[in-house]
């Protein structure tokens, strides 16, 4: 489940609430977006109150028991890359070992412009980050890192509870994602829109980034829009949105397709509704029970 850190309905009390309603009705994952400087272009969608991406998993670390906890996704260029390596590392050591680093390049300009950082060379940056931060996660000892846009010298390696390292999923639906995800990612983790997008270009375009690379495939591990509705949506829709029926075959058709994990995000874009929490609560139990079968607790 995909909880939304941001907005008219974003505090800690609703942020705890959705990680234990998620964990009490037998959801495996718990993950949240990444911005830093909530600019006019953020604002629009992502407004403030924002709640930091790793101080908030963090905290739900110690607040919850199974779940897995991740980020969907952190903005790679936005951080020195020893920095989110750390941040990463010290909430897998929190969660004993439930940690999953989602990564993406980023796109608002404004944002990219306040935090001094050059836009036209996101990708490269996220390239160079990954891979300093994989050198600091199964390194001993000093590590040195060298590259056009990242460089350092003797930085102590950092531990992290899982081994080699937490999993790296890599967002994006790009020729260029499909390259960092094979050769960075344990996952590669697009938002998708539609089933016939997915089937004829990105699923194609990956194998051939794999390929071309001489690597295997990574686990396909998207992120969907939740939308239930009361009646099935006629004609062109969003993987997620629809019936009860429709969703559950959207489902269906992502496990043949060989989803091994998926995100459901209930935001739509309208951020007044992002209040409405037990709409969200409603539509996450009548998924589990109806449609997933998921082995719940009694919700307290």
């Amino acid at each position: 489940m995909n909880i939304l850190n941001f907005g008219p309905g974003a505090h800690p009390e609703a942020l705890l609430r959705w990680a234990q309603i998620s964990e009490a009705l037998g959801y495996h994952s718990l993950m949240i977006s990444d911005h830093v400087a909530i600019t006019p272009s953020v604002r629009e969608r992502y407004p403030e109150p924002f709640y930091d991406t790793f101080a908030t998993l963090s905290w739900l670390a110690g607040r919850t028991r199974r779940v897995q906890l991740g980020t969907t996704v952190t903005v790679l260029p936005y951080r020195h890359p020893v920095l989110t390596a750390r941040l990463a590392a010290n909430i897998d050591q929190f969660s004993g070992g439930r940690f999953i680093l989602g990564v993406g390049v980023g796109n608002p300009e404004d944002e990219f412009r306040v935090l001094g950082v050059r836009r036209s060379k996101r990708g490269a940056l996220a390239n160079e980050s990954l891979a300093a931060i994989l050198a600091l996660w199964t390194g001993e000892g000093p590590v040195s890192f060298h590259g056009e846009l990242v460089d350092f010298d003797d930085v102590w390696s950092i531990a992290t509870h899982q081994k080699p390292h937490p999993p790296i999923w890599v967002g994006g639906n790009s020729e260029a994602a499909f390259r960092r995800a094979v050769r960075f990612g344990d996952a590669w983790h697009p938002i998708l829109r539609t089933l016939d997008l997915l089937r004829q270009t990105s699923l194609p375009g990956l194998r051939h980034a794999a390929a071309d690379q001489d690597r295997p495939m990574p686990a396909f591990c998207p992120r969907i829009r939740l939308e239930l509705r009361e009646r099935e949506v006629a004609g062109e829709r969003m993987v997620g949105t629809g019936s009860l029926e429709q969703v559950r075959d959207d489902l269906g058709s992502l496990q043949e397709l060989g989803a091994q994990h998926v995100i459901l995000d209930w935001f739509t874009g309208d951020v007044p509704a992002t209040a409405n929490h037990p709409r969200g609560w409603k539509m996450l139990a009548l998924l589990a029970e109806q449609v997933l079968d998921l082995p719940h607790e009694a919700l307290r």
